[in-house]
């Protein structure tokens, strides 16, 4: 065979590793970890402006009149610019194109932006914007979202023929989108009461969710600098470069390509950073003044600048046989959207389609609606929509337990769905589900250890309160929770999702090197490292570099929906299974194998060649010498479709995660203090591609969730946001996160790249269930608002 000596893969020199299944080190790691990693927030450039933004005091007033007279003659000042300096279009959105660059005829929140700023120094900004004057015209709040979509008095957030109508939302006044469900007897309008008089118990709950901050440790902050083309560069923290180009250029009224985006260091996302917040204002300054220009959101402007989840009320009913069996379930959803739209109809979409939950119902009635109101602006946050009614349903069969006298997961197992099973829009799940087993497993973990079995049951860490001293351990009650949530991951209702991989192989320094160029925005989730496990697993190379992610090449989509490790680890796969072929011909064109030699034999081990017939047949650093090989690829998930407009039929997403928790609370019932013992975790990822991110992702939303739970919610009154800070919201730390025992399981998804699943959202909604029906356990109250208040715990009205 062309004079080479045959040996067998026994000779190889070495073996690749830190490929999929394995945990290798963070490329970003130490450094985040020594504070050296460099942020968006901590970028630099000589003779760099600062930009800072004026917002609106008013949650709804009408602008008479912008004067900028007196900013602009202050020293040091640059540029201050209003909607009249807007190069291009005027508005700018996700899914419509509805919220203004700045507003121009009048403002729909506390704290949208009116005037831009650039100065020499962040303090001459700041003494800038003080000397701008606006001259509002204040006008009623739209603050009820119930009022907002069916009070036909109710003002208008945005007037009638300012913006364009989607027909398939059954848009409406202030109603975004309306999607309704019909299954079974629903279908043809058949009246709850036949239904409800065929049922041994029925239980009807109002519910609410409060509006929960994404609380990302890195403020939203880019750099914008000027190009000698016309164009700018804009480095920036973000979830989404491409979408954020889309939607950037025609503001400047710029081609795509003279707008190019370079992702900066992100300190978390969890959704908030998938819209716009200071991107074309950044660019409008910098081309304007043809300096770069940085902005920096503080703490309380970055409760104003971005958006946060959907606060929701529902009402929901259930049906049930006397031995369990789930008879009917109706849902009235209604998420507020806010001041403008954003991802509110895809959360209505997602809340509406897996309203009822994983459960068998075989008579359903959904109302979902999204709402335009004058309060904060809402879109993507973990697990949106699916969160709100996860909380719900998960409240709703606890209470059918306790009617039926159940135990709570037996009455789930009654009713799980399983591979085969369809949702109520009608799609079947081609994918195993193993609920049954998860809830099984769940309910037979070790539990943690009795309080007066505790080496210390009076040492103060050990109780709700902690060492505040609040607490002795008097009144405190132990109880026990379940929650399982069903979620769809990646993108759906007939999105065209896809991601695009560049992969290129070269020898450097005597050795093989692959270089993967994606868009796709590492935030913290780990996708750098997945990256690069893919490439080392599908080119038997170790040495792997991830290349900076820019609008350079193709599109990666956005880092939501746990979509990356399946989409953009998708595309990296294509691209080098591409490469890889690439590199088998290259083996045939020098004849180190016959022309028929079967390419299913031949693989790439250790930087080598192998054939299964022949073991060792080159070195990839000889194969390629001074050459490289190169390949780009998209990758695309199978199709989904809208769900209908009438029936909400329709198969609308792509893939479904499962999470199934336990939660242990301890709860001093005169006191209103709840700490979290367990909180314990059954999950099926499909395949493991990084165990120890992995645990990070089901702690992290788990965690999340836990502050959903019990005291993340931003207080909105008269739509202003009355806690905007660190300060008076709440975060979980780590005193109050529990030891998470967590059981893993891997049924491959036949359709997804290594038969994967999105990790990261399902955790978030079934901890927040979870934990609650925990300290309904502990103190018999009803407890339907998240998160729980002390005075919900101990029965007081304030």
């Amino acid at each position: 065979m062309a004079g080479s000596a045959t040996r067998t893969p026994t000779d190889l020199s070495s073996t690749t590793k830190d490929g999929v299944g394995a945990s290798p080190r963070r490329p970003d790691g130490t450094l985040k970890v020594t504070g050296e990693f460099a942020y968006s927030s901590d970028m630099w450039m000589e003779d760099m402006l600062w930009g800072m933004t004026l917002r609106s005091p008013h949650p709804h007033a009408r602008i008479r009149g912008i004067d900028i007279t007196e900013a602009v003659k202050l020293p040091g000042v640059y540029a201050v610019l209003t909607h009249e300096d807007i190069p291009g279009e005027k508005r700018y959105g996700l899914e419509y194109q509805d919220q203004p660059v700045l507003a121009f005829d009048k403002v729909r929140y506390k704290g949208e932006a009116v005037a831009i700023v650039a100065a020499d120094h962040p303090e001459t900004a700041r003494r800038a914007l003080d000397r701008v004057k606006v001259d509002y015209e204040v006008l009623e709040p739209v603050s009820d979202a119930r009022r907002a979509v069916f009070d036909d008095t109710c003002p208008r957030v945005h007037e009638e023929g300012t913006l364009p109508v989607h027909e398939d939302y059954n848009q409406s006044g202030n109603l975004v989108r309306y999607q309704p469900i019909r299954t079974g007897a629903f279908t043809g309008d058949t009246p709850v009461e036949e239904l409800r008089a065929q049922a041994d118990a029925v239980v009807t709950t109002d519910y609410e969710v409060g509006m929960q901050d994404q609380a990302f440790l890195g403020p939203e902050s880019g750099l914008a600098v000027p190009a000698e083309d016309g164009g700018v560069d804009l480095y920036i923290a973000t979830q989404w470069l491409h979408v954020d180009q889309r939607q950037i250029a025609p503001c400047l009224r710029l081609p795509q390509d003279k707008v190019r985006l370079t992702l900066a260091g992100v300190g978390g996302a969890f959704g908030a950073r998938e819209d716009l917040s200071m991107q074309i204002h950044a660019c409008m300054l910098a081309l304007h003044t043809g300096k770069p220009v940085k902005i920096v959101y503080n703490r309380e402007e970055s409760f104003f600048g971005h958006v946060h989840r959907h606060p929701a009320t529902m009402r929901f009913e259930h049906g049930a046989a006397s031995d369990g069996t789930l008879l009917y379930a109706t849902l009235e959803i209604i998420v507020d959207g806010g001041a403008y739209a954003s991802a509110t109809p895809a959360v209505v979409g997602v809340a509406s389609s897996l309203g009822i939950g994983p459960y068998e119902v075989p008579n359903v009635k959904v109302d979902a609606y999204g709402v335009y109101t004058t309060n904060p602006p809402c879109g993507a946050m973990r697990g949106f929509g699916a969160v709100q009614a996860c909380f719900g349903y998960e409240s709703q069969m606890d209470k059918l337990a306790a009617e039926l006298g159940m135990h709570p997961v037996d009455l789930r197992i009654k009713n799980a769905m399983a591979q085969g099973s369809r949702i109520i829009t009608g799609q079947e799940i081609d994918a195993p589900l193993p609920m049954a087993d998860m809830l099984r497993r769940a309910r037979d973990l070790p539990m943690p250890p009795a309080r007066e079995e505790l080496p210390d049951p009076a040492d103060l860490r050990t109780l709700p309160g902690g060492v505040a001293n609040t607490s002795h351990g008097e009144g405190v009650v132990r109880g026990v929770g379940y929650g399982v949530g069903l979620k769809n991951l990646c993108f759906s209702e007939g999105f065209d999702d896809y991601s695009t991989a560049r992969v290129r192989m070269e020898v450097i320094g005597g050795e093989p090197s692959v270089m993967v160029h994606t868009a796709a925005a590492e935030v913290g989730q780990g996708l750098v490292t997945v990256q690069g496990q893919i490439a080392r697993t599908e080119l038997g190379v170790e040495r792997v570099t991830i290349h900076p992610a820019d609008t350079q090449v193709g599109s990666a989509g956005s880092s939501s929906a746990s979509r990356q490790s399946y989409m953009t680890g998708g595309a990296v796969k294509t691209a080098c299974e591409a490469v890889r072929a690439r590199i088998f011909d290259l083996v045939r064109e020098r004849g180190l194998v016959s022309s028929d030699h079967p390419l299913s034999g031949l693989s790439l081990v250790g930087g080598k060649v192998v054939s299964e017939s022949d073991g060792v047949l080159v070195s990839l650093s000889d194969l390629l010498g001074g050459t490289f090989v190169e390949e780009t690829r998209e990758f695309h998930h199978r199709p989904t479709e809208m769900l209908d407009p009438t029936q909400g039929q329709g198969a609308s997403h792509t893939q479904f995660g499962m999470c199934v928790h336990r939660a242990v609370v301890d709860v001093d019932v005169e006191l209103g203090l709840v700490k979290v013992v367990a909180l314990d975790a059954v999950q099926d990822v499909g395949k493991i591609m990084h165990p120890q991110q992995l645990a990070g992702q089901i702690q992290g939303g788990a965690t999340q969730g836990l502050g959903l739970a019990l005291m993340e919610e931003i207080q909105v009154s008269d739509s202003e946001i009355r806690n905007p800070s660190f300060t008076d919201y709440l975060i979980p730390t780590i005193l109050d996160t529990p030891p998470m025992r967590i059981d893993v399981l891997e049924h491959p998804d036949p359709h997804a790249p290594y038969g994967l699943r999105g990790a990261g959202e399902p955790p978030t909604l079934s901890s927040t269930p979870a934990i609650i029906a925990a300290v309904r356990d502990a103190t018999g109250r009803p407890l339907t608002h998240a998160p729980v208040r002390p005075e919900d715990i101990v029965g007081i009205e304030l």
